[in-house]
């Protein structure tokens, strides 16, 4: 695996480190149970085994997920970030419902940051949260949590009411026997099952579908309500004793460098304690946020802007001439250049895709509190491991000296999942020079939206050639675009022979039985800094292709869903979904003059949605009426989070179909907030339908995918409404 953070952490260090976290912490929940903790269940450490010899009254060594206390709390450790995708509540279900637990009683506590212990498993030795992973990869370790739990809770009321394991019951906490009508709460025997040998995985039975309780069931309350009455605690409510706060003056463009400052005027604005040079530029420290952005108004900053002056309309042209000529292979079946080259019926289109805001309505902020060889972070920590590398290595100490506490996060959309850790790298650099003193940095709505980082532009060729038959014979796409994992811890795991995967995604895995078909990549480098944006790479593939369908569908006289039909027959959960969709939409009927109806289906994160739109195009302005979508997510953990993701997804989706963009003039953004960089707003959010096509596949997320889809069956919803193709995004009508 790449050494972290462009080198400065190798595997073996990483390993070392992430173990004695473990160590630590198993250390302290030792000293934590002789205060009468009760019951700590860890599951896949190999020492846990050993919990059975060790003296009676000691906690096992836990990778601990489930918590009982003796007072019927049951505690589940989540340990991805919840920032707005409801995986709190997602993954307490899961172990709650094989824990048989009574889930009034359920609460919940974000993990702390220790990647042994918690880490991704999609990711490897490292935690965090992205990709739509977090129910998928937590599914099985979960329900093993709880299920081993509730043996031992079985096993302690077995041995102290002498009757067979087997005899007892389970349900909302409790344990029950009927031939002797003894009873007891989980919380009454947690003492006694804290003494019970860990059981083997073989050693436990999970439920079947037909007994889970909780597991797909609707009207499930939410552990993450805080969010919706002012409770939940985020990084902007934390407020520590003597908390001073930071704002930086970031370079007015990109690769700009400071050559000189004068902090006189800034330093005599009330409540300045300090001014401070930090790479990414200058950082004004003070009593409270007005004072820190009156004083940052007051600095005078030279700026060498040389580095880069080019605008929007540079790269597009710098683009699309690259689009011409051949790029990297990503995937190549038969012969496509050969095949257009004989074809006699082709469709050739050109795709443009801005650069994207992620915009989270809490823009990057961080508490950071340095000493004693020491730090202590406050924030909504998407990947805690490269976040706690990156501080050790600022400050010069080792990672397991790095406490992060992990808040809930409003919003992020992949802005906080940074593989150079920025702002909080940014915070460590302040706090640094105000030792003893925690300090909040925080970046306003116009620091997030001009510094970056951003979805990267990208320019798209297709050309395709459909036969005398109706028959789509060949597909050549090319993609020109920054990368985003080059240069970052992930780009082993992601980019190969040059290609970075997220470019691609969604063209290069095109389902569609097209015998010739190749998908070519121009990776281009830019100062602008770019980073995953909801669904990565599907944000554009998935509008290019959906639409580049319905072109060729056109051309071959055919129904685009009966043609996606015919070649999807290879891929029965693209055809499920699609076809859930169809059937619960009014496709084919016809719509008045002004109105028009479309579909796309995509795949991203294994999850599989079709949407159906209704569009009305007046006086050149379109307008979304209705969605119909479809999803198979596979086992649904919580229909309920599932159809509120979809809508979400939607939404946010809508934005840069219909309003978004990210320009740039001389180097710099355009844009500054949300009054000219433009998203959906609630009178603007269409009538949505969601239906969740039944499954018993291993469950899947669904935070991003229901976001890919909905631009391009907007898109082909405006060609039947007015015959007009929409090729760049934002659509803009001729």
């Amino acid at each position: 695996m790449r050494d972290f953070l462009n080198g400065y952490v190798p595997e073996e260090a990483f390993f070392k480190n992430t173990k004695q976290v473990g160590t630590s912490r198993r250390n302290f929940i030792k000293l934590m149970s002789t205060a009468g903790a009760g019951l700590t269940l860890g599951v896949h450490l190999p020492s846990v085994a050993a919990g059975a010899n060790e003296t009676a009254g000691k906690p096992f060594e836990p990778n601990a997920f489930v918590r009982v206390g003796s007072d019927d709390t049951v505690t589940i450790m989540i340990k991805h970030l919840d920032m707005g995708q409801g995986v709190t509540t997602g993954l307490a279900t899961i172990a709650s419902d094989e824990l048989d637990a009574d889930w009034s009683k359920v609460t919940t506590e974000a993990a702390p940051a220790n990647a042994y212990e918690y880490n991704n498993l999609l990711f490897g030795p490292v935690q965090g949260t992205g990709g739509s992973t977090a129910i998928a990869n937590s599914f099985m370790q979960l329900r093993m949590a709880g299920a081993k739990a509730k043996s031992m809770l079985v096993n302690a009321a077995a041995k102290v009411w002498e009757v067979p394991a087997a005899e007892i019951m389970t349900s909302n906490s409790t344990l029950s026997h009927s031939g002797t009508g003894k009873s007891a709460t989980y919380g009454e025997m947690a003492e006694l099952a804290a003494l019970q040998s860990v059981p083997a995985d073989d050693q436990v039975t999970l439920k079947t579908p037909e007994q889970f309780t909780i597991i797909g069931k609707t009207g499930t309350a939410r552990k993450d309500k805080g969010k919706s009455n002012g409770t939940a605690t985020f990084t902007q409510d934390v407020q520590l004793e003597g908390m001073l706060t930071a704002l930086v003056a970031h370079p007015p463009a990109f690769g700009a460098k400071v050559v000189s400052f004068d902090a006189t005027a800034a330093k005599k604005s009330p409540g300045v304690v300090d001014v401070v040079q930090i790479p990414t530029g200058i950082a004004v420290v003070a009593k409270d946020f007005w004072s820190a952005k009156t004083g940052r108004d007051k600095l005078a900053i030279e700026w060498d802007r040389s580095a880069f002056t080019k605008n929007t309309e540079q790269l597009k042209t710098e683009y699309t001439a690259l689009a011409q000529t051949p790029g990297l292979p990503a995937r190549n079946d038969g012969e496509a250049s050969k095949a257009l080259e004989s074809a006699e019926n082709i469709v050739e289109a050109t795709y443009y895709f801005p650069y994207l805001s992620h915009s989270p309505m809490e823009p990057m902020n961080c508490v950071v509190l340095v000493g004693d060889g020491k730090a202590e972070l406050w924030y909504g920590a998407q990947i805690q491991t490269i976040d706690q590398f990156a501080v050790a290595t600022v400050l010069g100490i080792k990672p397991e000296n790095v406490t992060i506490n992990t808040l809930f996060a409003g919003g992020s959309f992949g802005r906080r999942a940074n593989p150079q850790a920025d702002y909080v790298v940014e915070a460590t650099m302040i706090a640094k020079t105000q030792p003893g003193v925690p300090v909040k940095l925080v970046w306003t709505r116009e620091d997030d939206m001009r510094a970056g980082y951003y979805r990267p532009m990208y320019i798209h060729k297709i050309r395709g050639a459909v036969d005398d038959e109706g028959n789509i014979t060949a597909w050549e796409q090319r993609i020109v675009g920054q990368s985003i994992a080059a240069g970052t811890a992930f780009e082993d795991f992601m980019v190969k022979d040059g290609v970075d995967s997220s470019s691609v995604e969604g063209a290069s895995t095109l389902p569609y039985a097209i015998p010739n078909l190749a998908v070519e990549l121009h990776t281009v480098q830019q100062p602008v800094p770019v980073l995953w944006w909801r669904s990565v790479g599907h944000t554009h593939t998935a509008f290019s292709t959906e639409t580049f369908f319905d072109e060729l569908a056109q051309k071959a006289g055919k129904d685009p869903v009966e043609l996606r039909r015919a070649l999807l027959k290879n891929h029965p959960r693209h055809l499920g979904a699609l076809n859930l969709a169809v059937e619960k939409s009014d496709w084919g009927k016809p719509l008045p003059k002004g109105k028009g109806r479309g579909v796309a289906v995509h795949e991203s994160f294994r999850t599989f949605v079709a949407q159906v739109v209704e569009v009305t195009v007046e006086n050149g302005q379109i307008t979304v009426d209705k969605v119909v979508c479809a999803v198979d997510c596979g086992v649904a953990i919580n229909p309920d989070i599932i159809k509120t993701q979809m809508q979400g997804g939607i939404g946010f989706g809508l934005s840069p179909a219909l309003v978004s963009e990210i320009t740039l003039q001389d180097g710099a953004t355009v844009q500054s907030n949300f009054h000219d960089y433009l998203v959906l707003r609630e009178m603007q959010m269409p009538e949505i339908e969601v239906h969740i096509v039944p499954s018993a596949e291993a469950p899947t997320g669904v935070g991003e995918p229901g976001t890919p889809p909905i631009a391009p069956a907007v898109a082909n919803a405006v060609f039947a409404a007015t015959g007009q193709r929409l090729h760049d995004l934002p659509m803009k009508l001729s």
